[in-house]
């Protein structure tokens, strides 16, 4: 088996491949093609769920990562123990199936377009919002630290310890403990709904703007170190990302967050809604 070839980058939900090979998943058939239009949850960085949809007429239950050894051997999701993308593995996309297809036969890969685009809805608002949180805690920063592509301290990036897209928006939580305090952030009197407010702003000005949106991707192989741009008013945003998005701001209808700080726990939790994204 060869690396897979990845299509959904560019926004495809089918494609005609080849059975390339076949996995043991459990009692399940790992189904690996040649070239895929579906989007497997990212070993190292699961933010967005794998994409639903048929290989072959079968339901595909769940999409993972997988890495084959040199040597023949094939581990999947967290029990990779590989850096992504190293020399030496081949990386590929494994539809997980309750029945097996031969080896060999071409088979249609159907992804779920309505899952798909609420999930794409989901991941660029939280972007977004991320982006917009970074300019409503500028002010807290008493240290120089790095910035994100708008030129405002990375708050999300220095803070963040998980995040999870779910169709129609995310939940993403910040650590604010003492690692981030020594970085010079003071989380003193903060209040999430004055907070909020900011973002919410902000957001609404970015929706209204219609700015293109497109994930610039180096090479066709899963592993290729994708990135997505938005064009903001403010200037051209860029984060790394291996998702898939809407292709302009003004898709998404409108984005709205919440905050909820929890002192005694020292995280920050901000859940961002799409208020039109279509909902599977």
């Amino acid at each position: 088996m060869k690396s897979t070839v990845v299509t959904f980058p560019s926004g495809l939900t089918s494609g005609r491949s080849t059975i390339a090979g076949i996995v043991p998943v459990g009692d399940r058939h790992g189904l690996v093609v040649a070239e895929t239009p579906f989007h497997p949850l990212d070993h190292t960085w699961p933010d967005q769920p794998a994409d639903r949809g048929t290989i072959g007429g079968l339901p595909v239950v769940d999409c993972v990562t997988g890495a084959q050894s040199n040597t023949g051997e094939v581990f999947l999701g967290a029990d990779i123990p590989a850096r992504r993308g190293a020399e030496g593995w081949e990386w590929l996309v494994v539809h997980v199936s309750e029945e097996p297809l031969p080896e060999g036969a071409e088979v249609e890969l159907s992804v779920d377009p309505a899952y798909r685009a609420a999930l794409s809805a989901g991941h660029t608002a939280c972007h977004l919002a991320a982006l917009a949180l970074n300019a409503a805690l500028a002010g807290r920063w008493r240290k120089e630290v790095r910035p994100d592509s708008l030129g405002r301290p990375d708050f999300d990036q220095a803070a963040i310890t998980s995040s999870r897209i779910v169709p129609g928006g995310s939940v993403d939580v910040y650590r604010l403990g003492k690692s981030l305090r020594k970085k010079g952030f003071s989380a003193e009197d903060l209040d999430p709904a004055e907070v909020a407010g900011q973002v919410n702003d902000r957001l609404t000005a970015w929706v209204t703007a219609g700015a293109p949106v497109r994930l610039e991707a180096p090479g066709p192989e899963l592993t290729a170190r994708r990135t997505w741009h938005c064009a903001l008013p403010e200037g051209e945003a860029s984060i790394p990302c291996g998702g898939t998005h809407v292709s302009r701001t003004s898709e998404l209808g409108g984005v709205e967050v919440s905050l909820a700080f929890a002192p005694e726990e020292a995280t920050l939790t901000m859940r961002t809604t799409v208020r039109t994204a279509v909902q599977p």
